[in-house]
């Protein structure tokens, strides 16, 4: 079979998003069962644009599990290498929604997540080494045997091709930042991409100011280094050019989505040789889209709709 164009690794759940908004979870009555999970919804936004895509993760042994391999088969993302793990529930993520800018988060992944059960002895290294883009995460590396293998997948493909990092900093991961910093400076060296806000670029190079973040990133050896200012608009560097791209204005229903969305946009506009700010419009665009959606995964966009948005015919 051909070369996956898009390899993501890590996260995968339920999420319950409650169907009232503007009330905490203490007031909901009635949720909807989607699929999430940063890496998860990167490889379903990569799936919209007819990119071929799979993902690496694990799922608990149960409904929820089975719901979650045909929700990815449903989007057209391959599921061969999402196995479950019998001892574990497959997590469940629940969110209270606070337009335009409150969504706190409740992540029910105790006693631990299977997609943290990754072993190193699982992965396909060919598959790996082979995809056009492999996608790994920060959460990937909180604990293990996922920290492990997730470095080893990352040395195995030792920067070929387009390797991005996504610094996805969730502190309730995490015993402390300064635990997150060390492992992030394990995983820079062998990515091409980095893509995280100024929250996370901290986490990776102790560095708040966008320019100066970007500028560690390059140091630590990420060619492109992207970095998201929320109403501020992206931050792109290659070393060679610099973008800056205001947001798409949209009135926001649900914003936990629209960092995944700019991500598997970012790796079909890198995967279509866009110039760097056209990459970086599309996938503002893209993000924009989902936030104004409930949804995460159902919500990403095709690129007609981005196209829409943007005011563009459908050609790049």
């Amino acid at each position: 079979m051909p070369a996956d164009e898009v390899l993501t690794m890590g996260r995968i759940g339920v999420d319950l998003y409650p169907q009232q908004t503007g009330v905490s979870l203490r007031e909901v009555r009635t949720f909807e069962k989607f699929l999430g999970g940063s890496a998860s919804n990167v490889a379903v936004a990569a799936a919209r644009y007819g990119r071929r895509s799979a993902v690496i993760t694990r799922t608990g042994d149960d409904p929820f599990g089975e719901f979650l391999h045909d929700a990815l088969r449903g989007f057209g993302v391959d599921d061969r290498f999402v196995t479950p793990v019998a001892s574990l529930p497959t997590p469940v993520t629940f969110c209270e929604i606070f337009p335009p800018d409150d969504f706190p988060l409740y992540f029910y992944r105790f006693p631990k997540a299977p997609d943290l059960e990754i072993h190193p002895s699982e992965l396909d290294y060919d598959a790996i080494h082979e995809a056009d883009i492999f996608w790994v995460t920060g959460t990937g590396l909180s604990q293990e045997p996922s920290r492990t293998a997730t470095l080893t997948a990352l040395r195995h493909r030792a920067k070929k091709g387009i390797t991005v990092f996504d610094l996805d900093y969730r502190p309730m991961f995490w015993q402390s930042r300064e635990e997150a910093r060390h492992w992030y400076a394990h995983a820079l060296p062998y990515a091409t991409v980095a893509v995280g806000n100024l929250d996370e670029a901290d986490t990776a190079v102790a560095a708040r100011k966008p320019d100066e973040a970007a500028q560690k990133l390059h140091e630590a050896g990420i060619e492109l280094a992207v970095i998201k200012q929320g109403p501020a608009g992206v931050l792109a560097s290659d070393g060679a050019n610099r973008t800056e791209v205001p947001p798409v204005p949209v009135d926001v229903v649900n914003g936990l989505g629209a960092g995944d969305a700019f991500g598997g946009a970012l790796c079909h506009g890198l995967l279509a040789g866009w110039e760097l700010e056209a990459t970086m419009r599309f996938a503002n665009a893209a993000g924009a889209i989902v936030a104004s959606r409930l949804s995460c995964a159902d919500a990403m966009p095709t690129e007609a709709e981005v196209r829409a948005l943007m005011g563009e015919s459908t050609n790049a």
